[in-house]
């Protein structure tokens, strides 16, 4: 039977694909719309396993805050390229995935991934994502999520939705729960306090700048006297507390906090793509990849 150019045109508004993608499965299903939505969709899943191995580390980071504004969610969903991260397709998608988090606390990504994207039934986060992945011809992933929830105050900051940080302040008001997620954001402390530091972060510091004192030459009591004066100063370095407050570099954000009776009880920070090895590719020749449906 003839397909008409209306029967594309609607089933491209449907799903997304080719105009060419479209005809085909329209002819294949001799017209029926429901069953090329069908074959399409199909077609379309099996394009996305085949990019599931694709390195995706741009996207976004995305902040869902509770009405209350005593919890909150954020959630990075990386994309291989900045131009689908752009997309509206694709920022919707980010935005729901944030909003199920917050209403669902799930415990793993896997739950995440099983719960439907909106409602209670329907399809869910994984389909979603995969007949996302074969509209835009590209990897997509949803990385990594935090839930904070405090009774005190929730600061949030999300810069260029490419870092985003959560902030539980006990005491203190919301705007200097903001200025320290700001602060975080910009000055990457690795914990709230020296207590809060990882043991073997500690232990690693501590050999590389043994190391680097012993080499001095000099006696072994003032080779201590170097080590822990170093070490200190690494503390200071990468602990909230000990930071120079990026808004007033004289006063350390310990200070700031003791001025104003608050304390940090925790906090979260995502940065997108941070810790994902980034795969250099000719552009020209990912724009022809694409081009090809590869």
């Amino acid at each position: 039977m003839a397909i008409t150019a209306a029967q594309v045109k609607e089933l491209r508004e449907r799903t997304g694909s080719g105009m060419m993608e479209c005809k085909k499965a329209l002819t294949e299903a001799g017209g029926d719309m429901e069953a090329a939505v069908e074959i399409l969709r199909k077609a379309g899943l099996a394009k996305a396993d085949k990019k599931a191995g694709r390195v995706a580390a741009e996207g976004l980071i995305v902040i869902e805050v509770a009405p209350d504004g005593k919890r909150a969610a954020m959630v990075e969903v990386n994309s291989e390229t900045d131009f689908v991260a752009k997309e509206a397709a694709f920022q919707e998608f980010a935005r729901k995935v944030a909003q199920r988090v917050l209403e669902k606390s799930p415990a793993s990504m896997e739950s995440l991934l099983a719960l439907p994207l909106e409602g209670e039934s329907g399809k869910t986060i994984e389909e979603a994502r995969r007949e996302l992945v074969a509209k835009v011809g590209e990897n997509i992933t949803v990385r990594r999520f935090d839930i904070v929830e405090t009774n005190g105050t929730l600061g949030m900051y999300l810069h260029g939705n490419r870092i985003g940080v959560l902030v539980e302040l006990e005491g203190g008001d919301e705007v200097l729960a903001k200025d320290l997620a700001m602060h975080i954001a910009a000055s990457r402390p690795v914990a709230v306090t020296e207590d809060d530091v990882p043991a073997e972060l500690l232990e690693k510091e501590r050999e590389i700048i043994r190391a680097q004192a012993e080499e001095s030459g000099k006696p072994p009591e003032i080779v201590e006297k170097m080590i822990q004066g170093r070490l200190n100063k690494f503390l200071r370095e990468i602990t909230l507390v000990g930071q120079p407050f990026v808004k007033d570099p004289d006063v350390p954000v310990g200070n700031l906090l003791e001025k104003a009776g608050a304390k940090v009880l925790a906090f979260q920070r995502m940065e997108l793509g941070e810790g994902v090895e980034k795969k250099q590719e000719n552009f020209a020749e990912e724009v022809m990849s694409q081009v090809r449906g590869e």
